[in-house]
């Protein structure tokens, strides 16, 4: 009888989550189902890190004088290169797959293969297009509220992927990163983190006050249930996760938060 494999410890967590959701040096020691469980968990906290990074690069550029616009496109690039544009290859690859209308092991075969189709081109633009005017406005009125509220949209769309490995979400394909996370992480442990992200995101809104308090927690809700709607396309039409799907989660779920945050600015 083959024993279980040990307990992931939290350096264990942080060294998955952040190796295989950034292009950081980190070296991953551990590859099964409890790193797995650990790092995903972790998840939300790349969000965090990497969200703070982009908009410290926004800041940088709005205090050169560069304007809103440039250092929305600025701070919206330095995700793409942390993960080497992983998550939006991810987007327009299940974009392709999706909108191939053909079946679940076609539409799998065309998420795989190394060109971008016409869905995932115009799904980029427009992804790209609306998270760089949403954020430009928001810089427009405050920097430190559009920098707050990029982190906010940042970690609820990692927090997504963690939703996405619960317990009961099946892999589209036996191997890959999709193979290796979904289900790893218990259904009642991830509904916990997401409601403690969502808390998490309201205090984040508390120093810009009530109106701020209330947009920050919609854009987190907004955020994960777009994302969630897009979850169960995907087990409609693919039977599981992939690695693209999880991409393409992180993606949506951004560029909810980020809409539902340009909506009404400049109010409270």
């Amino acid at each position: 009888m083959t024993a279980s494999p040990a307990a992931a410890t939290p350096a264990d967590g942080l060294r998955f989550a952040f190796g295989t959701l950034t292009v950081l040096r980190v070296r991953v020691t551990r590859w099964d189902r409890p790193a797995a469980r650990a790092g995903m968990v972790c998840a939300p906290l790349v969000g965090l890190v990497v969200g703070l990074f982009a908009a410290a690069a926004g800041g940088v550029l709005l205090l050169l004088g560069c304007g809103p616009l440039l250092a929305a496109a600025g701070t919206i690039a330095v995700p793409a290169a942390l993960t080497r544009g992983l998550h939006l290859d991810g987007l327009a690859d299940t974009a392709d797959g999706l909108g191939s209308g053909r079946p679940a092991e076609d539409a799998l075969r065309i998420m795989r293969q190394s060109d971008i189709g016409p869905f995932g081109v115009l799904t980029l633009v427009l992804v790209l297009i609306g998270q760089v005017a949403a954020l430009a406005g928001a810089y427009g009125t405050s920097w430190a509220r559009g920098a707050a509220g990029f982190a906010v949209a940042s970690m609820a769309a990692r927090t997504a992927m963690t939703l996405a490995c619960r317990e009961g979400v099946a892999p589209a394909r036996p191997e890959g990163l999709g193979a290796a996370v979904a289900g790893a992480v218990p259904a009642r442990a991830a509904w916990g983190l997401a409601a403690g992200v969502v808390a998490l995101c309201a205090a984040a809104g508390l120093p810009f006050g009530p109106y701020a308090v209330a947009q920050f927690t919609a854009a987190a809700l907004l955020a994960l249930g777009a994302a969630e709607l897009l979850l169960r396309r995907c087990r409609a039409r693919l039977g599981g996760v992939t690695g693209d799907v999880f991409g393409a989660l992180c993606e949506t779920a951004c560029t909810a938060a980020l809409v539902v945050l340009a909506a009404g600015r400049g109010t409270g």
